[in-house]
């Protein structure tokens, strides 16, 4: 069964380009059996594949399929192969289980869109980018699968390309992206360069052997693969796409932040472990990068007025977790949390999604409220989703997870207090913005009236999920123990008189007062959450986080308007000033010589004479 494995990224791209091509020939039934069924088909073959695996681990703890050489240009041979173990498993099992509970939801939440095929074909490729990604045995494969995700979330980020802003957001979101892109195939240039392969575990071998532990070459590709990381994965400095990247619609979203894009640089990271590992400075700067967005992302989502912006800034402070948990090099904590983060944010847009639908397309909280009763299934689903997210104790998976990230900033090798006093920050902030949507938005008074509910296509996977988000948390020993085969097991090196219980307890109490203090301004008593902002502090306060702490305003005055005015100055550009130079000199010259056409044969045969008199005494006297 494990030689099956070709047919995970296949069926989707074929489904793809079945939709793309013919579409519009197509029935919404017929597209919606093809798109979603394509999905199923390949959560179906990652089973069976993860089945195969199981029961006939290989003696490498890995299963590489060559499918045939890509390229053969002096010695230079990369293959289209996919290579299978323990973390590419887990991720591929995750993306298409997920995706298909996305892609259910999505066929009854877009069934009334005009171009109903045309999304499918966009979210299977996405999908099968992804899949290319996560099993690629090679950087060259795994930067075709990068760029692929990178295409597919400009297509669906600006999928209803009619409304201007929309349109804006794709581009954003591919031009930052793009940024990092360039450093990370600068960093896949040093690495062919210098250790002669882009296979990756062949490279990860030459590393080991060639480069001494902080060697500068090691620092330098692992930081320009770090750049590559943090534009996929929204860190800063480079998270300023994804805010806006909720243009998409909301199944798209719930795609591109629980299980494709934004986590390709966490995997990025932990597949090429051995290189960060030789490269401390680097790691470090994971670390400092995940602390430093997941604080940053927390206090911007207390200010959010939109229900999937509130979200989106989650969605940044949990893939901070993860970059924390690899900084410190907790590789499986980070995994797992992987793992945990898929099930309950998937769920959480799916379940705003509900909202946004049955309110008529109203994103605004503060127009929302009293849903609990209306939306019942859509309450206790997300209620669920929200306590794994802010991690309610011993119960949600969110808790085992982010609470062993938060343990392991500590007691890590490479742990600080620091990192350990940032993850905990986070665990109140997370607490209280998660709380502060629930209450205003399922608890009070009645906002808008509800015009539609959710069909069994939209509620089964909010179900699904609901039961991943509270048992996915009790996997962690087996997960943990699987992963021993493909990532390093993470050593306590030192506790300094704190346990991983004493840690858990002050977690735990940070969710009950972030949970308290939302419930005392944003249900008990909401005025006062408007005295917070009576003041000019308040109001400054306010407006940083809201905008994204100015990130925005920065490189706008900093790259964009620079650029914007050389381009004015510019504009006839510079470079075809030499070139118009020539053309108008040609013509000057074909004036000149063309003035000497008088047509009178005394003045011709006196040039003559004059020239051979000239050119005789050139020889002669030079």
């Amino acid at each position: 069964m494990i030689g099956l494995l070709w047919l995970i990224p296949a069926i989707p791209f074929a489904s793809a380009v079945l939709l793309l091509l013919l579409g519009g020939r197509l029935s919404r039934r017929a597209a919606a059996v093809a798109g979603v069924g394509s999905i199923g088909l390949s959560a179906l073959a990652s089973i069976l594949v993860a089945v195969g695996f199981l029961n006939a681990t290989p003696a490498s703890h890995a299963y590489t399929q060559v499918l045939w050489t890509w390229i053969d240009v002096a010695g230079f041979r990369p293959q289209i192969a996919f290579y299978l173990d323990a973390l590419s498993l887990v991720m591929i099992l995750v993306v298409t289980f997920v995706g298909f509970l996305i892609h259910i939801y999505a066929a009854e939440f877009m069934a009334q869109d005009e171009a109903f095929s045309r999304y499918f074909g966009y979210m299977n490729l996405f999908v099968a980018s992804m899949i290319t990604l996560l099993l690629a045995n090679n950087l060259l494969l795994l930067m075709l699968g990068w760029e692929g995700v990178g295409l597919c979330s400009f297509l669906l980020v600006g999928f209803w390309y009619r409304e201007p802003a929309n349109g804006a957001a794709a581009r954003k979101a591919f031009i930052v992206t793009r940024i990092g892109d360039t450093a990370m195939l600068v960093g896949l240039y040093l690495l062919f360069t210098r250790l002669g392969t882009l296979q990756i575990q062949d490279l990860m071998q030459r590393a080991l052997e060639q480069w001494r532990p902080g060697s500068a070459y090691a620092v330098a590709a692992a930081l320009l693969l770090l750049g590559g990381a943090v534009g996929k994965s929204a860190q800063l400095p480079l998270q300023v796409w994804l805010p806006d990247a909720m243009a998409g619609p909301t199944p798209t979203s719930a795609l591109l932040h629980a299980a494709t894009m934004v986590t390709a640089g966490v995997y990025l990271i932990a597949r090429t472990h051995v290189l960060f590992s030789l490269a401390p400075s680097a790691q470090t700067a994971v670390g400092i990068v995940g602390a430093a967005t997941l604080l940053l992302a927390g206090f911007s989502a207390l200010t959010q007025h939109d229900i999937k912006r509130v979200l989106a800034y989650s969605t940044m402070s949990q893939i901070g977790y993860m970059f924390l948990a690899l900084g410190v090099g907790a590789w499986q904590a980070a995994m797992f949390h992987f793992m945990t983060h898929a099930f309950f944010k998937a769920l959480l847009f799916l379940g705003a999604g509900v909202v946004i639908n049955a309110l008529d397309d109203e994103h605004s909280m503060f127009r929302m409220g009293g849903l609990r009763k209306e939306l019942p299934v859509a309450f206790w689903t997300f209620l669920i989703a929200g306590c794994s997210l802010a991690g309610l104790p011993l119960i949600t998976a969110g808790f085992f997870s982010k609470d062993l990230i938060i343990w392991n900033a500590w007691s890590a090798p490479q742990g600080h207090p620091g990192f350990w006093i940032a993850g905990m920050a986070g665990a109140f902030l997370t607490s209280l913005y998660t709380f502060r949507l629930i209450f205003r938005v399922f608890f009070g008074p009645l906002g808008l009236p509800v015009t539609k509910r959710p069909g069994y296509a939209m509620t089964v996977p909010l179900l699904v999920l609901a039961f991943l988000s509270v048992v996915g948390g009790y996997l962690k020993g087996p997960f943990l123990g699987f992963m021993n085969s493909a990532l390093p097991p993470t050593i306590g090196a030192h506790a300094g008189g704190l346990t991983e219980v004493s840690s858990q307890a002050v977690a735990a109490i940070l969710f009950f007062v972030g949970l308290y203090f939302a419930y005392l301004f944003h249900l008990r008593k909401r005025s006062l959450a408007d005295v917070l902002v009576a003041n000019s502090a308040g109001r400054a306060f306010e407006q940083w986080w809201f905008v994204g702490w100015g990130f925005d305003w920065i490189y706008d005055k900093a790259f964009v308007q620079p650029f914007v005015w050389i381009s004015q100055v510019n504009k006839s550009d510079f470079v075809d000033s030499f070139y118009t130079g020539v053309a108008r000199l040609a013509d000057l010259s074909y004036r000149g010589l063309s003035a000497t056409e008088t047509g009178r044969v005394r003045w011709y045969a006196a040039v003559m004479a004059g020239g051979a008199v000239v050119f005789l005494a050139v020889v002669l006297f030079l």
